[in-house]
C-alpha cells in the first residue's frame, strides 16, 4: 500500500510517499480501506520529533481516518454492531496517512448519516479530544461559559459547535478580525482578537466580572497566569497542548480562594477502553447532532497524500480555519 512516511525528523519536506505492507487486524481490531485522513497538530509534533509514537503504534503519522471495514475480529465487530463493508470513521494511535489502517473496534464509529467519508475523517481526533476534555474533565454544564483558545483550529471549531449545542455560552479567541468573524459565524457568542485585546480582561468584562467557568487551552506558557485570573469561582482550566511552552507562573492564591481546578490530558497514549468509552458518549450525545445538521464538520482544504508536506506547512502557518484533510479515494 501507499503511505506517507516521516523520513527523519525535520521540516515538512521529510514527509514522503512510500510503500508499506498492508497491516493485519488483530484481536479486537478492524482493517479499514481508507478514503480520507485528518491532519492534526500532533502529526506536526511527531514529524519534528516532539511527540513520540506510543509503544506498539505505527510510525506512520495520522490519528484519524474514514473508510470501509475490509476485515476484522468478527466477535468484536458483532458486539459493536458493525460488520465488514460498513462505512466508519476511527481514532487511531498512528498509521492514518495510508491506504489501509488498523483500528480498535471500540474506537470506530459509523459515518454519520448525510456526511461523506471526507467529512467523517475530520471528526475523531477533535471530537474525542473535545468531549474528553471539555465535558468529562472540564465538566462543562448548560448555562456555563466556556473560553476556547484558538477558536478557528480544528479543536476550536469543534468545541464552539459542541458547547453551543449543549447549552453553554462560548467565548473564543483568534489571531485576526477575520478569524474572530469566523468564530461568530460558527456559533460563538463572543470572539476576542488576542493580538489586539487582553483576552482575560475582555472575558471578565463579558461575564460581568464573574469570570468564565471552563477554559480549553492549547497554549499554556504565559497564558496560564491570565487564565487563572479570568476563571470564575470553582472554574476549571483544561490544558491540552503547550504551544506556548511548558513553564507557567500563576497566582496560586487565586487558585485557593476561588477553588480552581487546573488539569490537562493527552489522548493518544490512553488505553483503548478509555477511548472506547468516549466513542460511546459521542455516539449517544453528539452523533445525533451531526446527523441533524446542528453540528457540521468544517474543512479548510483537502490535499492529495503526496502533498502532505503542503498540508503541514499550512498547519504551521496558523492561517487555516477548520480541518486539513488528505483524500485517498
Amino acid at each position: 500500500m501507499q503511505a506517507v512516511e516521516i523520513r527523519g525528523f525535520g521540516a515538512p519536506e521529510v514527509l514522503q510517499m512510500g510503500e508499506r505492507p498492508v497491516p493485519v487486524a488483530g484481536a479486537g481490531e478492524v482493517l479499514i480501506r481508507v478514503s480520507a485522513s485528518g491532519v492534526n497538530r500532533p502529526d506536526v509534533l511527531q514529524r519534528t520529533g516532539n511527540y513520540p509514537v506510543p509503544p506498539g503504534a505505527s510510525d506512520i503519522p495520522g490519528l484519524e481516518v474514514a473508510g470501509v471495514i475490509e476485515s476484522g475480529d468478527a466477535a468484536a465487530l458483532q458486539a459493536a454492531g458493525l460488520k465488514v463493508g460498513d462505512r466508519v470513521c476511527a481514532l487511531v494511535a498512528g498509521g492514518g496517512y495510508a491506504q489501509w489502517c488498523v483500528a480498535p473496534v471500540g474506537q470506530c464509529l459509523p459515518v454519520p448519516q448525510g456526511l461523506s467519508d471526507l467529512e467523517a475523517a475530520g471528526l475523531p481526533e477533535t471530537f474525542f479530544t473535545v468531549w474528553s476534555n471539555v465535558f468529562d474533565r472540564g465538566r462543562l454544564q448548560p448555562g456555563e461559559t466556556l473560553l476556547i483558545q484558538g477558536g478557528t483550529s480544528g479543536i476550536g471549531v469543534t468545541a464552539i459547535q459542541m458547547a453551543k449545542a449543549m447549552g453553554a455560552t462560548v467565548i473564543a479567541t483568534a489571531g485576526s478580525d477575520d478569524k474572530c468573524a469566523a468564530c461568530l459565524k460558527m456559533g460563538a457568542d463572543h470572539a476576542i482578537n488576542y493580538r489586539t485585546q487582553d483576552f482575560a480582561a475582555v472575558a471578565r468584562e463579558l461575564t460581568g466580572g464573574q469570570g468564565v467557568n471552563v477554559i480549553l487551552d492549547m497554549v499554556a506558557g504565559s497564558y496560564v497566569a491570565r487564565e487563572v485570573e479570568c476563571l470564575a469561582e470553582d472554574g476549571r482550566l483544561v490544558i491540552i497542548a503547550v504551544q506556548g511552552g511548558i513553564d507557567a507562573g500563576f497566582n496560586a492564591g487565586l487558585v485557593l480562594r476561588r477553588r480552581l481546578t487546573i488539569t490537562g490530558s493527552t489522548l493518544r497514549p490512553r488505553p483503548v477502553a478509555f477511548k472506547a468509552a468516549i466513542a460511546q458518549s459521542l455516539r449517544q450525545h453528539v452523533w445525533p447532532l451531526l446527523e441533524s445538521g446542528r453540528i457540521r464538520p468544517v474543512i479548510h482544504q483537502v490535499f492529495q497524500p503526496a502533498d502532505a508536506a503542503q498540508a503541514h506547512t499550512l498547519m504551521e502557518s496558523n492561517t487555516h480555519i477548520g480541518k486539513l484533510m488528505l483524500q485517498w479515494a
